[in-house]
């Protein structure tokens, strides 16, 4: 298992956009992805379970990637919310 904190930095937040193409990168990966954001853990492959968890712009959150390329997984959640998801 591996997880990194960071800060999300696209000024909408995890909207539908940004959240789709979170959601459709991670799941490439077999690993599982988690999205931890005040105490509660989502599913980083499910569209609407990020978007119900109201992640606004700022907000840190921890993702947890567990699995066979879960460092190859976790390397791409933190370039998507590094950059800003295309935002």
């Amino acid at each position: 298992m591996v997880s990194e904190k960071l800060t999300l930095k696209n000024a909408q937040g995890f909207h539908m956009r940004p959240a789709g193409v979170f959601a459709g990168e991670m799941g490439k990966f077999t690993s599982d992805v988690k999205i931890k954001f005040n105490g509660n853990e989502i599913n980083g492959k499910s569209l609407m379970n990020i978007i119900a968890a109201c992640i606004k712009c700022g907000s840190e959150i921890e993702v947890i990637c567990d699995g066979a390329d879960e460092q190859a997984a976790l390397d791409k959640a933190v370039e998507l919310i590094n950059g800003g998801m295309g935002e």
